[in-house]
């Protein structure tokens, strides 16, 4: 949990503020009582430690730890997005969810939206012979609860903290190697002209590798994705079979969505 150098509660108090916020810069997110454990010093005390670096805008406190204030690539972490229109997702993830039907091989991409369809998911008590492949370690812990109904494979490969996603190399092996009924599929932005991006070029990649692997092409995104576009094209919206969003996707980009063909269901 650290090296020994970052132990003690001798450490100077702005010594181990600095260092705090440099192992938090360095990946991404890091929990209160994990940081407690590495410097020696009691939750309370990283607590505060916590609170002086978020008014020195250091980092950025969430529910139970503390991401970097300012992440790689304009990317927020998988905590700092998890309120973000939370109830909306709850509904995406609903509707997605009785998509589903027993028997079927289903990959669920990595993301806060995805998590909500993964805890829809775990919640019905119909589904039987499932079959869930993911990158999404979130996803794999919501959907724990469902098992023997729903059976979780994760992918394997390199472990990005800031979204709790596996990417290159291995994730793609094995994605090569599956033939799926549905991929639940996670954008930061779906346009009509540039189609659906992500921010991330490694899980940008695995995206594209599910979305090869797949029958059916659901993607899901909340109203502030909808005619946003981001650094990495995952497909065409040619390729969407399915596009789940909420009521507070603007009715202007839904309509030129559907326009270029993509079905539209706005869920809650």
């Amino acid at each position: 949990m650290g090296s020994t150098d970052d132990r003690g509660t001798d450490l100077p108090l702005e010594i181990r503020r600095d260092r705090i916020a440099g192992a938090i810069a360095e990946v991404g997110h890091l929990r209160v009582i994990d940081l407690a454990d590495r410097f020696g010093v009691s939750e309370v005390t990283v607590r505060s430690d916590l609170a002086d670096l978020e008014r020195r805008a250091r980092v950025r406190r969430v529910r139970g730890g503390a991401v970097a204030a300012r992440s790689r690539e304009g990317e927020r972490s998988f905590e700092e997005m998890l309120g973000d229109r939370a109830g909306e997702k709850q509904q995406i993830g609903a509707a997605t969810a009785r998509l589903i039907t027993p028997g079927e091989t289903v990959l669920l991409d990595v993301g806060t939206t995805t998590t909500a369809v993964a805890r829809a998911l775990a919640a019905r008590t119909d589904l039987h012979e499932v079959v869930v492949f993911t990158n999404g370690l979130t996803i794999a812990l919501e959907l724990e609860a469902a098992i023997p109904q729903i059976s979780v494979v994760v992918t394997g490969g390199t472990l990005r903290p800031l979204q709790h996603s596996l990417v290159d190399p291995l994730a793609e092996t094995v994605l090569e190697r599956v033939h799926a009924h549905t991929v639940i599929l996670g954008c930061n932005g779906i346009d009509a002209d540039a189609g659906v991006t992500n921010i991330n070029l490694p899980e940008a990649a695995v995206k594209r590798r599910m979305c090869a692997a797949a029958q059916r092409r659901v993607v899901v995104a909340d109203g502030s994705k909808l005619g946003q576009v981001s650094l990495a094209p995952l497909c065409p919206v040619g390729d969407v079979d399915l596009l789940v969003t909420s009521s507070s996707a603007d009715p202007a980009v839904v309509e030129e969505l559907r326009q270029a063909g993509v079905p539209v269901e706005v869920a809650g």
